[in-house]
């Protein structure tokens, strides 16, 4: 297990074409703006595409001594040399990544329902993110707002590994949803859709500071 560092602001680097430049781009302004992960999800493009996104970002990453994931991918992620990859529930299961392999990267896993969460506790897993929390425009997802009670049973439930809560957050939101028990809030649309990306992500990292200084997570 190898979840210390999986605080803070996570930010989803994506290729959506809605987007107005690319997810190195993204990334760059992110990790301008204090963001602590990074996770590459590259739907919309080629494995030669992503690799070469994947390598720049870790680089970033490294640079700004934060986090780098790439999502579903773990031979893209072993690739790229990435800190880690995160797995949604319809991607290979943790315990089917060779053991060397899974010493070699952090592994995440999304969730959605208390059920889920209860079988990741038994799953390899270095954290869990859970959500939506309040819903999101950024995807297409099945599941309704799961809502802050949901949260904070699934932060309870998975510790002592880091609850990554994602779905809907913004800079009001940030100290409703650590008071919940996250350890990190994931943002797509709050960053890549502000006018200026550093900015926005400037200030949901400063929520987050303001929000723990005044109610730590026991995470």
């Amino acid at each position: 297990m190898n979840s210390s560092s999986v605080r803070g602001l996570y930010v989803l680097a994506d290729d959506d074409p809605r987007w107005p430049c690319d997810p190195v781009e993204q990334a760059r302004a992110a990790l301008a703006g204090g963001a602590s992960v990074i996770q590459l999800r590259a739907k919309h493009t080629t494995d030669r595409q992503a690799l070469a996104w994947a390598e720049s970002i870790r680089d970033l990453c490294r640079t700004s001594s934060a986090l780098f994931f790439v999502n579903d991918r773990f031979d893209l992620a072993l690739a790229a040399r990435a800190d880690g990859v995160h797995l949604g529930q319809d991607d290979l299961s943790p315990a089917k990544i060779p053991e060397p392999v899974r010493g070699r990267l952090r592994i995440g896993r999304s969730t959605h329902t208390l059920e889920q969460a209860r079988a990741a506790c038994e799953e390899p897993l270095d954290y869990v993110a859970f959500g939506p929390v309040f819903g999101t425009t950024s995807k297409t997802s099945p599941y309704d707002a799961r809502g802050l009670d949901a949260l904070a049973a699934v932060a309870q439930l998975v510790r002592p590994r880091p609850c990554v809560a994602i779905g809907g957050i913004d800079e009001g939101r940030a100290a409703d949803v650590l008071r919940a028990g996250a350890s990190a809030l994931c943002v797509l649309s709050a960053v890549m859709a502000a006018p200026d990306m550093e900015r926005a992500t400037r200030s949901l990292v400063s929520a987050i500071a303001r929000a723990s200084a005044v109610a730590p997570t026991t995470q």
